[in-house]
């Protein structure tokens, strides 16, 4: 990935003379297996990338398999928090560091790091504030999903486009996606604790802002500990589709929290 500058137009992503800050964080959960392999390649595919590990209370050597490196730094939680605590806890790594952009990566290698410039390179040349990785767009590489998950995917999205008034998301489950700073600024101040990958798409859209999809080839999981199991798949579309209900009521960010500038 080339040197990543700012473009000129986007008034969120606008900095002249100089190069954006961008934040890769990766939450991990028992993942000693991939998590070596996954930061270096980051730290390969672009001198501009900043890594973030988060050791979420991993019980395996996640945060000893860290490499040390200068643009690496990882935290290890205490107890586990689930995948809402410890990607939050990336957002307000990013918002209390002045990064512009955050983009979060799976710890078990399914998000290439040579993807990571798609989403860069369309947040920068377009309005949106949030974009999403999916494996389900037509210029999409061959990701093969069980036909299980992929109709829960697929039911989420259409209550999502529902609620939303006719944001038609494709890969709402996706954890590949790039924030801008107005966006990781409000994630550090509230994030879903389970599950918050369909939820803040509803949240984002009723705060104003713009969220977007650009098809992405990633691989399919080969180690460590999914966070979602298959026991847990029919209850996880129920409780999510309530999650996603309950977003349109509530107001998960006052005001002053909301900025696009």
């Amino acid at each position: 990935m080339s040197s990543i500058q700012a473009q000129s137009g986007d008034g969120r992503l606008d900095k002249p003379g100089g190069e954006l800050r961008v934040l890769v964080i990766v939450p991990a959960y028992n993942e000693a297996g991939s998590i070596a392999e996954v930061v270096t390649k980051i730290i390969k595919a672009s001198p501009v990338l900043h890594v973030l590990v988060v050791d979420d209370g991993s019980v395996d050597a996640t945060y000893a398999s860290v490499p040390k490196h200068d643009r690496v730094t990882a935290i290890r939680l205490p107890f586990n928090l689930g995948i809402g605590g410890a990607v939050q806890t990336g957002y307000r790594f990013a918002a209390n560091n002045h990064f512009d952009i955050a983009i979060q990566v799976d710890g078990d290698g399914q998000h290439p790091p040579d993807q990571i410039s798609k989403l860069i390179d369309h947040m920068t040349a377009s309005e949106a504030d949030l974009v999403i990785g999916s494996r389900f767009l037509p210029e999409s590489g061959a990701y093969r999903a069980p036909k299980s998950r992929r109709s829960a995917i697929k039911l989420l999205g259409s209550l999502i486009r529902l609620l939303t008034g006719g944001q038609r998301v494709t890969d709402c489950t996706s954890g590949f996606r790039a924030a801008n700073k107005s966006v990781l600024r409000s994630f550090a101040y509230w994030y879903p604790e389970d599950y918050p990958e369909p939820e803040v798409i509803v949240a984002l859209h009723r705060a104003g802002y713009v969220v977007e999809e650009v098809p992405v080839d990633m691989k399919q999981r080969e180690t460590g500990t999914s966070s979602i199991s298959f026991l847990d798949g029919m209850f996880y579309v129920i409780k999510v589709g309530f999650a996603i209900i309950l977003t349109t009521i509530r107001n998960p960010w006052p005001k002053e929290r909301i900025n696009h500038t």
